[in-house]
């Protein structure tokens, strides 16, 4: 079996490798290391600038760890029992790590804690129940017409908030020739699919030459409309955006990126440029935060981030509720606490720069967007509502509107079958039931009993008869009913007894 050989070289490349564009106005334009930290005392520029160096200095260990920050006791012992989700952090994204506060939000996504060792009850292994939605290792259809294609289980950093932390790091997911050739052939069999999400663990962890295989071979089935990347490699490994990976990417538009950002201190000034370039490519670029605990869980944190974004070209796409992944409860903040901030963005900042708030549901159900309720009442003809100032205004309905015809629409004939709320909308079902209802069990049961009462037996007639060969009919058809004898009246005349 051929290996699409996903992990990066830890060897220097010969000679000078070549100096990163600066970024003016945002700090060092070449990219100095931190030489106060011990840890790169002696590193220069032109090493710190270079991702192969980035990726073969990656802080793994307890030793390397004390030299860039004091860790506090909890921080020790958790790194000492190893969690079962692996520690990596690249030198860039260490670097931004506060050395003297156990609360940065920093150093809290990357640094094992003890609380990762804390199981709570609602915890679960796969919370969004993608391993049931897994036709082909590595790939998850569980909407209609996309799918989420887990390329490698390999990240350059791992986050502790990881929902996947049951299989990334773990090696199970290997980009193989095989394993990408059956998720291709998966697609041309199912022609639905239109939209792919290339994830992981981290879906721009590849070489250059892995990335043109995997785009080219997608790219060949007629029926995928839109390739997408779910990355964090521009906010761990900015340097990784080379002009090589952008014009592999760029032979193969339309390529949609949405990054892992989930605070302002990540928008470093090689995350800028990183993101610069990847615009300048035509890649449509968004964000997707998680919310948590201590970190981000401030409206005015967010709302500075959302700012930010956008002047990078970055449109913030989701603000995801804490999953349900074991290890991870102590980064869980309530509902309300994500509503609060979407009430302290609409209508105050720019309307492209609220994300989405959503809950990805339990169990497969998929991502469920929560909003604050705007609005308040409704009848035929009017619409009451409030706006973000609390404003109570009224809307009033079309008094002569005639619905659309969906026979006429040829879109309509052409759409592929609804499900769920559309379905009843649609006029193509009157109810929805849940399975393992208890009143539709015990009617099956009662049918079922009523069915083995009514059968009664049957024969076949033969070919001389008048019925149709073959044709069934019940056996009190065939036999007489013999007639009760009479009881006498008391007329003295006798009657058949009913």
């Amino acid at each position: 079996m051929e290996s699409l050989t996903t992990e990066y070289t830890e060897k220097e490349p010969p000679g000078k490798p070549p100096q990163r564009r600066g970024d003016p106005g945002r700090g060092d334009p070449c990219g100095r290391p931190p030489n106060g930290r011990p840890l790169w005392a002696n590193v220069t520029p032109e090493q710190w600038s270079d991702w192969r160096w980035q990726m073969g200095h990656r802080v793994t260990t307890l030793e390397q760890l004390r030299q860039i920050i004091h860790l506090t006791p909890d921080e020790e012992q958790a790194v000492c029992l190893k969690p079962e989700l692996k520690m990596a952090i690249t030198p860039h994204f260490a670097a931004l790590m506060d050395p003297d506060d156990p609360h940065c939000p920093i150093r809290r996504q990357v640094v094992p804690t003890m609380a990762e060792f804390v199981l709570d009850d609602p915890d679960l292994e796969d919370p969004l129940g993608e391993d049931a939605h897994m036709p082909v290792n590595g790939l998850v259809h569980r909407y209609p017409d996309r799918v989420l294609v887990d390329i490698t289980d390999q990240c350059v950093a791992y986050c502790r908030h990881c929902t996947r932390r049951r299989m990334v790091g773990t090696g199970v997911m290997p980009a193989h020739k095989s394993r990408i050739e059956a998720i291709a052939q998966y697609f041309e069999a199912h022609p639905e699919v239109r939209d792919v999400l290339i994830s992981g663990g981290d879906g721009l962890f590849l070489s250059d030459e892995m990335l043109d295989y995997v785009l080219a071979r997608f790219r060949a089935v007629k029926s995928v409309e839109i390739i997408r990347f779910g990355t964090r490699i521009p906010i761990f490994l900015p340097q990784r955006i080379t002009d090589t990976m952008l014009a592999t990417i760029r032979k193969y538009h339309p390529i949609w990126m949405n990054m892992h950002i989930n605070h302002p201190k990540e928008l470093s000034p090689e995350v800028r440029e990183a993101a610069a370039k990847l615009a300048d490519a035509g890649i449509p670029l968004g964000a997707q935060t998680v919310l948590m605990a201590g970190i981000n869980d401030c409206p005015n944190t967010m709302k500075q981030l959302v700012h930010d974004l956008v002047k990078m070209r970055i449109r913030p796409y989701y603000l995801y509720q804490c999953d349900l992944s074991q290890g991870i409860g102590h980064f869980r903040t309530p509902v309300s606490v994500g509503l609060s901030i979407i009430e302290a963005l609409r209508g105050h900042t720019t309307g492209f720069a609220v994300p989405t708030f959503c809950i990805d549901a339990p169990g497969g159900g998929g991502k469920v967007p929560i909003m604050p309720n705007y609005l308040i009442s409704q009848n035929d003809r009017k619409v009451v509502m409030r706006n973000f100032e609390g404003v109570i205004a009224t809307y009033s309905e079309p008094l002569d509107y005639h619905r659309h015809q969906p026979d006429n629409c040829r879109y309509c004939r052409n759409a592929a079958p609804k499900e769920g709320v559309a379905k009843l909308l649609a006029g193509d079902a009157v109810v929805l039931e849940p399975e393992g209802l208890r009143r539709k069990q015990r009617r099956t049961k009662r049918l079922d009993a009523d069915r083995k009462v009514r059968r009664k037996p049957q024969i076949q007639l033969p070919l001389k008869t008048l019925q149709p060969a073959g044709e069934l009919i019940p056996l009190e058809a065939m036999v007489p009913v013999p007639r009760a004898p009479a009881k006498p009246r008391a007329n003295g005349k006798s009657r058949p007894e009913s």
